[in-house]
């Protein structure tokens, strides 16, 4: 049995997040062009296998946060088409609604067929004339809600009219493909328009997709527990422990770790690794290295909640409060919000007060701000407060540098 040290796990997390030593290096990222600025995110989302969306935008939504903290200051017009120009990803449920690699349309076979079985999703069986639905995207092009009446009957945000209802049950099932976000709203097409002909199939058994799901989950995660594995597509754990020898993965043993998993990638890099090059940035609440939370806990001792549903007066650290990665730890967690040119620090959280931590988070502003286009940085509430002057003093300090 292989045994990794807590350390080397949480090494491994980080080089198969993308968030240690990626290539190209973010200074290089930041000045290519914007078409290769979207090969660059469009090869991250292949790595990755699935990055999560969110209608939360406080800095920027979630998607775009995702290519940022592994590549800071890209053109946000480059992010959006690497997503969805060329017809090389598609949205689908995954760990919730992400955007997939075109590559993976296959392996979610089974989960459209789990729908068809179904036969409803929770927001009723779909009323409308499906068949004309599907006419008109196939006479008019793409479509939006806005173009068949609207997402909702007039209450509250679930109340979805029916045909919201219809076309979210044609993309369950595979008939059409949310082909791209515009506003926020999605844009539906006909799936034999988007996806690929040699790809549009459902010819994968079940549990054919879920080991290549299985052997995805593990790729991205690099070592995790079952739980872990299973998380990133939404598996039962049941899955990871039938499929583990049969897409290669690896027994080991780790520190305070339930039974674990490496992939041979991840112990081979582990064997020939050479020195780290970390990177400093504020991650999203929905970044794939923080998915798990027990994981997330394992590895960098951090217990983390998203608080944006959390009465106001009970949160902790704040509504989008972000983790802060410096030298491969989680050294703070900031709660960021843009106003007039401004990028405020509502709340900062310290995991530390150590020198190393302060300037680590100073430099995950400063750069957050250049992004946005802020022209400063207010810090509002330091906890503890008694770090107060020397993280303003580090921000100064990282803006003037």
């Amino acid at each position: 049995m292989i045994e990794l040290t807590p350390d080397e796990a949480r090494r491994v997390a980080l080089r198969f997040a993308g968030l240690l030593s990626a290539e190209p290096t973010p200074a290089r990222a930041r000045s290519a062009s914007a078409a290769r600025q979207a090969v660059i995110v469009r090869d991250m989302l292949g790595e990755l296998g699935a990055v999560q969306l969110d209608t939360i935008s406080v800095l920027a939504r979630s998607h775009e946060l995702i290519a940022y903290a592994r590549y800071g200051a890209l053109r946000r017009a480059a992010i959006e088409d690497a997503y969805w120009a060329g017809g090389t990803a598609f949205e689908y449920w995954s760990h919730a609604a992400c955007v997939l690699p075109m590559a993976s349309w296959p392996s979610f076979a089974f989960r459209r067929r789990h729908y068809r079985r179904k036969g409803e999703r929770w927001h009723g069986v779909p009323t409308k004339d499906l068949q004309a639905l599907k006419a008109t995207i196939r006479d008019a092009g793409p479509i939006t809600t806005s173009d068949v009446g609207g997402a909702k009957r007039g209450g509250e945000w679930w109340d979805w009219s029916d045909s919201k209802i219809a076309l979210e049950w044609l993309l369950d099932v595979g008939e059409v493909v949310v082909s791209r976000r515009v506003g926020w709203r999605r844009t539906y097409d006909l799936a034999e328009r988007v996806v690929p002909s040699e790809l549009l199939h459902d010819d994968l058994t079940d549990e054919e997709c879920t080991a290549q799901l299985v052997e995805a989950g593990a790729r991205l995660m690099g070592v995790g527990t079952a739980g872990d594995i299973a998380d990133v597509h939404r598996l039962p754990r049941s899955a990871v422990v039938a499929h583990a020898e049969r897409v290669g993965l690896v027994p080991v043993v780790v520190r305070g770790w339930p039974a674990a998993w490496a992939t041979q990638d991840a112990l081979d890099w582990l064997g020939s690794a050479g020195r780290d090059r970390h990177r400093t940035t504020m991650l999203s609440p929905f970044d794939p290295l923080v998915w798990h939370r027990e994981r997330m806990e394992r590895l960098f001792g951090m217990r983390h909640r998203i608080e944006a549903y959390t009465p106001a007066h009970k949160r902790v650290h704040g509504y989008f409060a972000m983790p802060v990665l410096h030298q491969g730890r989680l050294v703070a967690r900031v709660d960021p919000k843009r106003d007039s040119g401004a990028l405020h620090a509502r709340r900062v959280t310290l995991e530390s007060t150590s020198r190393a931590a302060i300037e680590g988070t100073a430099r995950a502003l400063c750069e957050a701000a250049t992004w946005v286009g802020a022209d400063r940085i207010v810090v509002d509430e330091v906890v503890p407060a008694a770090a107060t002057v020397p993280l303003t003093r580090a921000v100064v300090a990282a803006v003037e540098g």
